[in-house]
């Protein structure tokens, strides 16, 4: 499993950390728009009670300039929809005490270093990535291994022109403002944090590890996941995203995915009651995808759910 890239579509904290880091990777898209063709979109429509309405869509949290404008369909939700609810608050998501949480939670507090926790062959690597990156060991030696993954994977994923700052949460959580339309978050940025940190050590040793792998197989799966996002391909997405991390690691997909997919059937039927009106939710793609997924969970729940997607039509 990639870890970076089931998180550009699973875990929107992550990208707190990315946009703090990436500043001097950006490379600027120059793409011609000649020819554009904007991305199929992952949206569900899904009706309640009395005319309220959800529309769920399916964020990447990582984007490039070059996949914008966003579909008619998006714009037509976004148009229709009284209010916006994403993973995180747009207060959270832009605090700068995010990427300061992010860190303190890290920080390594009972004596140990990061050596202590890696075989010899990850920690040559680790070596070998630092001298490469002029990222000094010393400045990663008192941090936690998925961290560290989380670090690398950041460098790796900006050179190929992926931002966290054109990701689609943070875009139309930017109309939201511009359209005075109130925002708000499924969970809060500590619960997110705590997912993180609250993995096993041989599911952090396995971060990192496969971390550095990706660094010398280049950007072939984050590149694969991103065309399929903008081929808005759910069943690709489910297979590599979703399916792949149940099978590897269960544990941590009940954590990152099950339990966070349930936990918000609970408010999402709240806004689906008479009255209500219509809310545009965006959330990671993951959390959209297959059986385990939102739109699925609702289906189940008895309210008629239609995918809105004009292009998958043509």
């Amino acid at each position: 499993m990639k870890w970076m890239t089931r998180m550009a579509g699973g875990l929107l904290v992550a990208v707190a950390l990315l946009a703090t880091t990436t500043s001097a990777a950006r490379q600027a898209d120059v793409e011609v728009k000649a020819a554009y063709v904007a991305p199929v979109p992952l949206l569900w429509k899904v009706s309640g009670r009395q005319g309220s309405e959800l529309y769920l869509l399916g964020s990447f949290h990582l984007l490039k300039p070059s996949d914008y404008p966003l579909s008619q369909d998006v714009d037509a939700a976004f148009a229709a929809s009284q209010r916006l609810l994403f993973e995180l608050s747009p207060e959270e998501m832009n605090s700068p005490s995010l990427p300061v949480q992010m860190a303190q939670a890290a920080m390594r507090r009972d004596g140990s270093e990061l050596k202590d926790d890696l075989d010899a062959e990850t920690w040559q690597r680790l070596q070998d990535w630092s001298q490469a990156n002029n990222m000094p060991l010393q400045g990663l030696v008192g941090l936690k291994p998925w961290f560290v993954g989380l670090t690398i994977s950041v460098v790796q994923m900006t050179r190929q022109g992926l931002d966290p700052q054109a990701g689609l949460d943070r875009h139309m959580m930017t109309l939201a403002a511009e359209a005075g339309k109130p925002a708000e978050g499924l969970e809060t940025a500590a619960s997110q944090i705590s997912m993180l940190d609250g993995m096993s050590a041989e599911e952090q040793r396995q971060m990192l590890r496969e971390a550095l792998e990706q660094v010398d197989k280049g950007d072939l799966q984050s590149r694969a996941l991103h065309d399929a996002w903008r081929r808005g391909d759910a069943a690709m997405l489910w297979q590599d995203m979703a399916a792949d991390m149940r099978r590897q690691y269960p544990g941590l997909y009940q954590r990152i995915n099950v339990a966070r997919n349930d936990a918000w059937l609970a408010p999402l039927q709240q806004r689906l009651q008479a009255g209500q009106g219509t809310t545009l939710v965006v959330v990671g793609a993951m959390h959209l995808l297959g059986e385990d997924g939102v739109v699925e969970k609702l289906r189940a729940k008895g309210y008629p759910v239609q995918r809105i997607c004009n292009a998958c039509e043509l």
